[in-house]
């Protein structure tokens, strides 16, 4: 007898989350995981006194379809579908917000890392997330672009991200765990890309 094949798997895999997207009356609600090694955020801010740079953080910009309570799924190339049952404990601007924040102060411990306003010899940081979810061939996706701005408004780096992690179990908080550790993923490259330019 023939055994299935890895594309009927993926979709049985795909199927069971889309069927909690739109089944089932109890609401779980999900935190992204914090990044590898991070700290506590009140100890590691801004490092105090040995801080040699400043980096401000600008508002970070989420495509429209992401600012949503339900966790996203992407039912194929073209289609995706909120979960009405598998929520953002609270906004996910505010989690990848809060999260990339602490994971620069993490990977670079020689920057303050603030977030909005002005400050003088400061670099300005810009992201945009254009995909932040799961996808139909069991993969959690996030993809985008950010931009490195000198004080005076000069565009130093212009990079797109796009990064894919396998989930390690089926279901709604392996999806959650994929989605950080790809998120860990984007603020390394924006950490590495940080370094070089100074």
């Amino acid at each position: 007898m023939k055994t299935p094949g890895l594309p009927f798997m993926l979709l049985a895999f795909f199927l069971s989350l889309a069927g909690c997207a739109t089944g089932g009356t109890t609401t779980e609600r999900y935190t992204l995981p914090g990044g590898s090694g991070t700290q506590n955020p009140a100890a590691s801010s801004n490092h105090g006194n040995t801080a040699q740079h400043t980096l401000i953080m600008d508002s970070l910009e989420l495509a429209s379809y992401l600012e949503s309570q339900g966790i996203i799924l992407q039912s194929d190339d073209i289609r995706v579908r909120e979960a009405s049952s598998h929520l953002w404990a609270e906004s996910l601007k505010r989690q990848l917000d809060r999260g990339l924040r602490q994971r620069l102060v993490n990977r670079l411990p020689d920057t303050r890392v603030l977030g909005g306003g002005g400050s003088a010899e400061a670099l300005h940081l810009r992201v945009n997330v254009d995909q932040f979810q799961g996808r139909y061939d069991g993969l959690a996706v996030v993809s985008g672009r950010w931009q490195l701005y000198d004080d005076d408004g000069e565009l130093l780096v212009l990079e797109s991200f796009n990064v894919t992690h396998a989930l390690e179990s089926d279901g709604y908080p392996a999806l959650v765990r994929a989605l950080g550790r790809a998120w860990d993923q984007v603020a390394a490259d924006i950490a590495k890309g940080i370094k070089a330019e100074r």
